[in-house]
């Protein structure tokens, strides 16, 4: 099944809880959260006050993407806060496998994100590890940046791996994920779309503009 994770970046700060409730009342199954530290991306957003926050206030999987430095240093404040999925990217963990499996004992999720420039190669040693893979289809750090469609060859070639070694992890997809750009990821075998501008923004509501990245998957696929 497919699921949908508005990555609140894209959301009115002023207005983040009563948007992260639009985005459950329109039936998507995550909410992804960018946390970032100004070191291994060009800009500083959330902390833990904000899962805390938010968390009282929708069901759904708060997925929290740590695109920061020695992730292992905040796991435990995350998780307490209330995170459902803690994501890390291998680019930033000394010892990435180390920091998925403290992600696990704090009874968690533990997700593995990939830059654009980096070969699925790295992620061979982490699968018994790693609940979900995100794949980066922009250069992490800001919204609303143009989709690299470079990356759909690397979702299919890590789809082909996953499925060689009969592995059911899910594929999600994050960077420029629109109308256009979803059916093609979802094509090369992603299942989770993260989708910031094309799901908050002043052209429709939230509601619509889930309905219509589900629609343009189904309308690719025949359906």
């Amino acid at each position: 099944m497919l699921a949908i994770e508005p990555s609140v970046l894209a959301a009115d700060f002023a207005r983040l809880g009563e948007q992260a409730r639009e985005a459950e009342a329109a039936g998507v199954e995550g909410l992804q959260i960018d946390v970032m530290d100004g070191r291994f991306v060009p800009n500083i957003t959330f902390g833990p006050g904000v899962v805390r926050a938010l968390r009282p206030l929708v069901s759904v999987t708060l997925d929290v993407h740590l695109m920061i430095v020695e992730p292992e240093r905040y796991l435990e404040d995350f998780a307490a806060a209330g995170a459902d999925r803690l994501m890390v990217h291998q680019e930033a963990c000394r010892h990435p496998h180390r920091v998925l499996q403290s992600i696990r004992e704090l009874g968690v999720e533990a997700a593995v994100a990939i830059n654009p420039g980096t070969p699925l190669s790295v992620l061979e040693e982490l699968l018994d590890l790693t609940d979900l893979i995100q794949v980066m289809t922009v250069n992490p750090g800001f919204g609303g940046q143009p989709f690299i469609r470079s990356q759909v060859e690397k979702i299919r070639h890590l789809r082909q791996m996953l499925d060689e070694q009969s592995r059911d992890i899910p594929i999600a997809v994050d960077g420029g994920i629109d109308t256009t750009t979803a059916p093609l990821v979802v094509a090369a075998g992603a299942t989770v779309l993260v989708a910031g501008s094309s799901i908050y923004n002043t052209k429709a509501s939230v509601a619509d503009n889930v309905a219509a990245l589900r629609a343009s998957v189904k309308s690719a696929q025949g359906e």
